[in-house]
């Protein structure tokens, strides 16, 4: 290995842990606890090296959201082949499953309140607002093969499915279910109902907000997503 590649991979060494540490921090204490300082200390370096990495703890936060959204995935992947009922389902799990696989990012993107939002840095995260727009597509798929209403708001339908899961995430993330409670069950239930209800003709009372995020770009809230 020469030198170059050496100093590269300990350079990255270092940043994963000035990340691991700060995720770790973000979640236990709360972001607006945390300081550079206090990721410094937990592992062992001066707060100048972490500024080498980093210019600021928002862009430490940055950092963290770009892989908690990567992590998440991207909704295109769901299989081609199911229904279109299914699919979404499908892709909608997975928000589930990313909660219960990696709740640290899901607490920092979807429920610590004081993370700085994500509009700032809006070519970063082009991602995330073409991910709003594909699961909008995807319902309007769904309304015109049939499958839901033309009355069917199919962003007010995209908001309808995230909320149940998300709210299910946060219970789940603060130890709040019964013992004898199956949050996998819970999730499904919720997706399949709500599917469900989404196929009749109900006139839904809430209204879809635009899609093309701001702010915590969060997926779900369109005053940081």
């Amino acid at each position: 290995m020469g030198i170059k590649e050496r100093q590269e991979r300990e350079r990255e060494s270092v940043r994963r842990a000035i990340l691991d540490a700060a995720r770790d921090l973000f979640t236990t204490e709360g972001y607006r606890n945390v300081s550079i300082r206090k990721i410094a200390g937990r592992i062992e370096y001066s707060p100048a090296a972490i500024y080498s990495y980093f210019p600021s703890k928002d862009d430490i936060f940055f950092a963290l959201a770009e892989e908690g959204f990567r992590l998440l995935g991207d909704p295109a992947s769901a299989s081609p082949a199911l229904e279109p009922v299914q699919r979404i389902r499908a892709i909608f799990w997975r928000l589930f499953e990313f909660s219960r696989d990696h709740p640290q990012y899901f607490e920092l993107m979807f429920v610590d309140r004081s993370v700085p939002r994500i509009n700032r840095e809006y070519e970063r995260f082009a991602f995330v607002r073409e991910t709003k727009r594909y699961l909008v597509r995807e319902i309007e798929r769904g309304i015109q093969v049939g499958v839901f209403p033309a009355s069917l708001n199919p962003v007010t339908a995209v908001r309808l499915l995230m909320v149940g899961l998300l709210g299910l995430a946060v219970l789940c993330l603060s130890e709040r279910l019964g013992p004898s409670e199956d949050p996998d069950a819970l999730a499904s239930d919720i997706l399949d109902t709500t599917l469900a209800g989404l196929q009749t003709p109900l006139v839904l009372k809430s209204k879809g907000l635009a899609m093309d995020c701001g702010a915590h770009e969060s997926m779900t809230d369109e005053r940081a997503s």
